[in-house]
């Protein structure tokens, strides 16, 4: 692993790569400020952390047999990733 790559796994088993680059976008920063007030950004903000393709992957390991993803646990995992101690870091 580079110096530049944060990789983990949640409880769940979600395994994820972050590129610290990502980790140091302000518009990412400026998206997460404003999520608690606007639940709608949270979106926008994990494609701005995880990329596209691996939002997708997220949503498919946390999707039900019903075919839903719960916003509750996708902001669960998030969470998590963000208080691992690599991203505290």
């Amino acid at each position: 692993m580079d110096n530049n790559t944060i990789k983990g796994v949640t409880k769940s088993g979600f395994e994820y790569e972050l590129s610290k680059d990502r980790l140091n976008n302000f518009e990412l920063i400026e998206i997460f400020a404003e999520v608690d007030n606007n639940p709608l950004l949270l979106p926008k903000a994990l494609t701005l952390l995880l990329g596209a393709e691996q939002k997708q992957r997220l949503y498919d390991h946390l999707r039900t047999s019903d075919d839903i993803v719960p916003a509750d646990l996708v902001g669960q995992e998030i969470a998590e990733i963000f208080n691992s101690s690599q991203v505290k870091n």
